[in-house]
């Protein structure tokens, strides 16, 4: 049976499938299922899913094109998955439950990012284009709102610190002169004329 419309909402901090990707020994990504390990949790959150997807929209499938309006809701606002991955993971389990025919049906989609510390989430909503449109758009606000700061992850706040101490102590960037890469760490660094030539250890054992 076919219709235009359904929802979808499942309970528990929503995850994503990249982080949960290994390699067997061709260098093949698999999805571990019962490997007894951290990973096989995406594999049971697929299936979660899938089949509350199914019991939610019982005698559904939507096999039109789509618009999807996709509300996350994280337990933390500063530790989540990118929001940006985690669509993904959601649309396996959907397709999986045969409430769509496939993920390549959602042609328009809006993501919104919020935080329920006590009921983490999300909610999926799939409007049939045949039937719906979407008309959104952007405007300042009339009162400006606090930011929502992001820093950048830890590795590159000490590559950034690295590159400052080096720039302030020696006056020029951490980069190799022969190849141009970014020396990340001083033990890598030979200096010449005076410290204003920096080289990195494998280019200098080339030139030897």
């Amino acid at each position: 049976m076919s219709k235009d419309y359904a929802k979808v909402v499942i309970q528990g901090s929503p995850i994503s499938k990249s982080n949960f990707k290994l390699s067997n020994l061709k260098g093949r990504s698999i999805l571990p299922f019962n490997s007894g390990k951290y990973h096989d949790r995406y594999a049971i959150y697929e299936q979660q899913i899938a089949y509350e997807a199914r019991i939610q929209n019982p005698n559904t499938v939507l096999s039109e094109s789509l618009i999807a309006v996709l509300k996350v809701y994280y337990k933390s606002e500063k530790r989540h998955p990118d929001t940006t991955n985690i669509p993904k993971s959601i649309f396996d389990g959907i397709e999986k439950s045969g409430l769509i025919i496939n993920d390549a049906q959602i042609r328009t989609l809006i993501i919104e990012e919020y935080y329920d510390s006590k009921n983490p989430r999300f909610e999926l909503e799939l409007f049939a284009e045949s039937e719906y449109s979407m008309d959104f758009h952007i405007q300042k606000r009339d009162t400006a709102e606090k930011p929502i700061e992001y820093d950048p992850p830890s590795n590159k706040k000490k590559s950034n610190l690295f590159k400052k101490t080096i720039e302030k102590k020696h006056g020029t960037s951490p980069n190799c002169e022969i190849c141009g890469k970014l020396i990340k760490d001083e033990k890598n660094i030979i200096y010449g004329n005076k410290g204003k030539t920096l080289i990195c250890k494998p280019c200098l054992k080339k030139l030897l």
